[in-house]
């Protein structure tokens, strides 16, 4: 009897032994990577959740922007984000990647994302949207300022890409991609703005002969018409830096008849204003700020893009504002 009980005692200390040492192997074969997770508009993700050898964990970034993750090295490893496409890989192509980059499923806030474009459609949907926003009705809800400030930090993936499709990508100088951007850029404004002015144009003789209705007054028409001949060109350029009046401000002066030689002086002047000052204020605030403080732009686009719409929007809505108080003191 003692000799049975001794004899499973011995099986149970074997047991724990051969247990202790398989986890012992296991762990040491486990590795700790140190890997950085964007998404395709190069933003960085601060938490992912990591299945390997049937364990998941969630892990979070530090205050650098990258994950410690530890994997076992012969299993393969599936990374996921809520929202994001999952992927499956193994620790040997991870740790030579360093940056992984995760698909954000499409959801309708991209199209406020100038990323979106950029990496969609490059200088050639830039170039569409760009025109439409500034002569269009369907333009409106489009990003302008946003898009060209991201459009001046990535202007030589742009531009690179341009001369690709003529077969010179040999061709690479900072301001040679800048200005050819940037005369791209103006130009498709320019046009954008002749046709909403032309459109105006056409509709606008056939408005005056209009009743006067809850939404439509002749002298509405006539006092546009004032605004314009007396501040036509300051009201012009203005409106280009003025997200949602710029989409309309060609296509009323049109209506108004404003004078084409003015129109075209003070489009091609706006415009060009317009197109310098978000493009180089994007490309060398990049520099400068990676010079002196050293982080990237890029790495924070969103903020960015928040504040470029709050800056450009608040003139319009304290117009909107001290007109509405205007008109109660004059009630």
């Amino acid at each position: 009897m003692k000799k049975l009980q001794n004899t499973g005692m011995f099986k149970r200390i074997i047991g724990t032994a051969i247990g202790f040492i398989v986890s012992i192997s296991v762990i040491a074969q486990e590795e700790e990577l140190r890997l950085q997770f964007l998404n395709q508009y190069e933003e960085t993700l601060n938490n992912i959740t990591v299945t390997s050898g049937g364990k998941t964990t969630d892990y979070f970034a530090d205050e650098t922007g990258f994950f410690t993750v530890k994997i076992a090295s012969s299993d393969s490893v599936t990374v996921s984000h809520i929202g994001y496409n999952s992927i499956t890989s193994t620790p040997a192509s991870l740790k030579e990647q360093k940056t992984v980059t995760l698909y954000k499923k499409f959801s309708w806030k991209d199209l406020m994302n100038p990323m979106f474009y950029i990496i969609n459609g490059g200088l050639w949907l830039l170039l569409f949207i760009v025109f439409a926003e500034t002569g269009l009705f369907v333009g409106f809800f489009l990003p302008g300022d946003s898009l060209l400030f991201v459009a001046g930090i990535y202007s030589s993936n742009l531009v690179h890409e341009f001369f690709k499709a003529f077969g010179i990508e040999h061709i690479r100088n900072e301001w040679i991609d800048l200005l050819l951007m940037t005369a791209l850029i103006s130009l498709a404004g320019i046009v954008g703005n002749m046709v909403g002015y032309w459109f105006g144009r056409r509709i606008g003789p056939a408005m005056y002969s209009w009743k006067d209705r809850f939404l439509f007054k002749r002298k509405y028409l006539n006092d546009a018409h004032d605004f314009y001949e007396k501040h036509g060109g300051g009201a012009i350029i203005f409106a280009r830096f003025l997200p949602i009046i710029r989409t309309f401000a060609p296509i009323v002066a049109g209506i108004v008849q404003m004078d084409r030689k003015k129109f075209m002086f003070y489009n091609i002047v706006g415009c060009v204003a317009w197109v310098v000052s978000m493009i180089f204020a994007g490309h060398f605030l990049q520099i400068w700020v990676r010079k002196q403080f050293g982080f990237e732009l890029r790495d924070h686009l969103e903020m960015i893009v928040i504040i470029i719409v709050v800056v450009t929007t608040l003139p319009v809505a304290w117009k909107l504002l001290s007109g509405k108080k205007t008109k109660k003191t004059t009630v």
